[in-house]
């Protein structure tokens, strides 16, 4: 098995996963704009032939510490590239650096090309020339935290280009982020239930292509006449001429058996020609119909009573003024509600304020991105008006109260959430001791949004019928609040059963959701378990490990889903190594850890129990972070017990701390005591546990105690002195 990693647009890297999948890759993992995955060969030629979302697909070559230009240089000539091309073929190199000491994309460049021309003029006399228009092989070379990844690519030229786009508007949209629109609007489903698509605002006819090429089964990379590949020293012709010929089979039978059920308008005489030329380019325009007038015009077609409306209106930036764009948002709203019952809408809104101006609730939203620009995709379910407005039920005298409650939480908190740039954090904890719950808002800068309900254990004098309304008055209200639909309030509720009380049953549906906090990105899980994946009380822990982190070797025991890891790596940390003994947990870190652009050889990921893995290694580390749970009667390692054990576990630590290394300590069982009389013989301690707190968890106090912990020594100089100042 070989390891390949396919790019694609922000927010694309779930649908990609399971495309990739399907397409019969193993060990697929979502990373940063992209996915990692092992096949075969022809899984790669798979990909780049049937891959609706990918951007490239690149075979990795070597990966090298690149912090100089001759470690560049040595790495570069490391390879030996008479395995890929002959010194008569043409080559081109594309350059990406970020957070690196070379960061220069045209001389890194420059200087991957000189490593292997170099090479060639060395062993043979000759050189490949450089050819940037369509290459023989194209290399592929991304500089990250000095750490460089050298990459033959593949595809050659980005996926999206099909092959049939002859003309195109002043602001296309590209192919991978339609079809992602497409799939997220649930169109293969829709077209073999016999529905049809039809976009108000068509442009180049985009949308409506990638949905017929979807449902005729016709291979996106069918039409390309160039692909890197096919001019490398190790291609395979016999097995892509199989692909190549199976899929333009399996196209001829689904063109022959499609449906002519798409359906384009624009306002732009130019474009509906556009669009007819494009469709003809993509051999699919006898099934089309294509009409001139606005989107305010939109109908369904006769005799057509279900469907997908999707389109990507202007946003303002290049298209018309932005102060126009709300009212024909608004505009397009009131179209589809007035006349698509039945069907469902799928809206690429230039940003969360324009999909507002729409006069209805979105179903969900998706943060995409249209190159640079950060957009959300709405996906409504538009039912029929009814002739007399339902009033909702009157709230009760208890649920108006919780209601005025969080809409006072929300204002005394918005302005410092929004300075502060927080999408994630605590907007009611049992403020109202009748409505016994936790309220957690999950958030990312695109304005998407989750609540994640916890139901704290009424007194037993409460009956549970009492509780239940409460809860149920609770949930309606926070909705009503955020404006976040059902589908997006997680519920957990303490069910009485057999023993005494427990938490109830959890869902298994292995949804993850992206939120951001402090910059990075991290997948949490609001149903399947107790916790989410993100603890928000640590949220001050976290950002001060990143403050601490710069050069220091960076250890995470107890690490859960490494969001204290990926901190640490943002913070600058030489390496983490991050600890868990659950495998369901560290893959989850993985992929956190992955999503933010850490990954290779520097962020280890150790399934060991920590006090096991403690004793066995050998390793120092500058930063340590422990945070253990209360108890743990794991089968696999010896119990625990935080308040029993601590003292041996810090002091494992300390056996591991570099001199002037700091160990955070934290842990949530409130009635914990630090045994600071066996620890001060070894260790200075500060209780930092006050500080630690944010302020949406003041409320708790003591939700969490925390102390920070370094050996007593030659050297005086405290880093916590330094950055506590810096905080005040």
């Amino acid at each position: 098995m070989t390891a390949f990693f396919a790019s694609c647009p922000k927010g694309l890297e779930y649908l990609l996963k399971d495309e990739l999948v399907a397409l019969g890759a193993e060990d697929v993992h979502e990373a940063l704009s992209g996915v990692r995955f092992s096949g075969t060969l022809e899984t790669a030629y798979r990909a780049c032939l049937w891959s609706r979302l990918a951007s490239r697909v690149l075979l990795p070559l070597a990966e090298f510490d690149a912090a100089t230009d001759e470690a560049l240089y040595a790495g570069v000539q490391s390879v030996d590239w008479s395995a890929h091309l002959s010194e008569r073929a043409t080559l081109a190199v594309d350059a990406h650096t970020t957070q690196s000491k070379l960061n220069h994309s045209q001389f890194l460049a420059q200087r991957v090309k000189d490593a292997m021309v170099d090479q060639f003029r060395q062993r043979t006399g000759q050189r490949p020339d450089v050819v940037t228009d369509e290459p023989d092989v194209r290399i592929n070379v991304r500089l990250r935290r000095d750490r460089a990844t050298l990459s033959l690519d593949l595809s050659g030229s980005p996926l999206h280009r099909r092959g049939w786009r002859e003309m195109q508007g002043e602001a296309p949209l590209k192919e991978n982020l339609a079809a992602a629109m497409l799939l997220r609007g649930g169109w293969p489903q829709i077209y073999a239930e016999g529905g049809a698509l039809l976009d108000p605002m068509c442009g180049s006819g985009t949308l409506l292509i990638e949905g017929a090429w979807m449902a005729a089964d016709v291979a996106p990379g069918l039409h390309r006449e160039y692909f890197g590949f096919l001019g490398w020293a190790q291609h395979d012709i016999a097995l892509w001429k199989r692909l190549h010929e199976e899929a333009r089979t399996r196209a001829e039978a689904g063109l022959r058996a499609l449906r002519a059920c798409f359906f384009g308008a624009d306002a732009d005489p130019r474009m509906v020609q556009t669009a007819k030329r494009n469709a003809q380019a993509a051999g699919v325009a006898g099934f089309f119909t294509l009409d001139r007038h606005d989107a305010s015009h939109a109908a369904p077609p006769p005799g057509v009573a279900r469907g997908l409306v999707i389109t990507n209106p202007p946003y303002g930036e290049r298209l018309g003024q932005r102060e126009q764009m709300p009212q024909l948002y608004r505009a397009l709203g009131e179209t589809l509600r007035a006349h698509f019952a039945g069907w469902r809408a799928a809206v690429l809104a230039g940003d969360a304020e324009l999909g507002r101006a729409m006069p209805l609730r979105a179903d969900k939203k998706y943060t995409l991105y249209n190159g640079a620009l950060e957009t959300v995709l709405l996906i409504f379910e538009l039912h029929a008006r009814e002739t007399v407005a339902r009033e909702p039920k009157p709230l009760s005298p208890g649920a108006q109260m919780v209601k005025n409650r969080l809409e006072k939480n929300v204002r005394h908190l918005r302005k410092r959430l929004e300075r502060e740039g927080i999408h994630c954090w605590r907007a009611y904890d049992q403020d109202l001791p009748e409505y016994a719950a936790a309220i957690d808002v999950y958030g990312n800068a695109g304005g998407e949004r989750w609540l994640h309900v916890q139901e704290y254990r009424a007194p037993a004098e409460v009956p549970a019928a009492v509780a239940q309304t409460r809860l149920r008055e609770l949930v309606r209200v926070a909705g009503e609040v955020f404006e976040v639909p059902r589908d997006h309030v997680a519920v957990k509720t303490r069910e009485r059963g057999k023993g005494g009380s427990k938490y109830g049953h959890f869902d298994q549906q292995g949804q993850f959701v992206e939120v951001e906090e402090g910059g990075l990105h991290f997948l949490v899980n609001l149903t399947d378990y107790l916790d989410t994946g993100l603890f928000l009380d640590h949220r001050l822990v976290r950002a001060k490990l990143r403050e601490l982190a710069q050069g220091r070797r960076f250890l995470n025991l107890f690490a859960y889903t490494a969001t204290a890891s990926a901190y640490a790596a943002a913070g600058g940390a030489q390496d983490t190594t991050s600890v868990d003994l659950s495998a369901t947990y560290l893959d989850w870190a993985s992929r956190n850890l992955a999503l933010n652009g850490f990954s290779g050889t520097r962020h280890r990921l150790m399934q060991a129990d920590a006090m096991t893995f403690l004793r066995a290694d050998r390793e120092r580390y500058g930063l340590i972070y422990v945070d253990p749970p209360t108890f743990s009667n794991s089968k696999r390692a010896e119990d625990f017990d935080v308040q029993r054990d601590h003292v041996a576990l810090l002091e494992a630590c300390g056996d591991r701390l570099a001199h002037d290394g700091v160990i955070v300590f934290s842990n949530n069982f409130r009635r914990f005591a630090l045994d600071r009389a066996a620890l001060e013989e070894r260790f200075s301690i500060e209780d930092w546990s006050a500080p630690s707190i944010p302020f949406d968890f003041a409320r708790r106090a003591d939700i969490h105690g925390c102390w920070l912990l370094r050996l007593h020594g030659p050297s005086n100089e405290n880093p916590w002195d330094s950055a506590r100042i810096k905080r005040r």
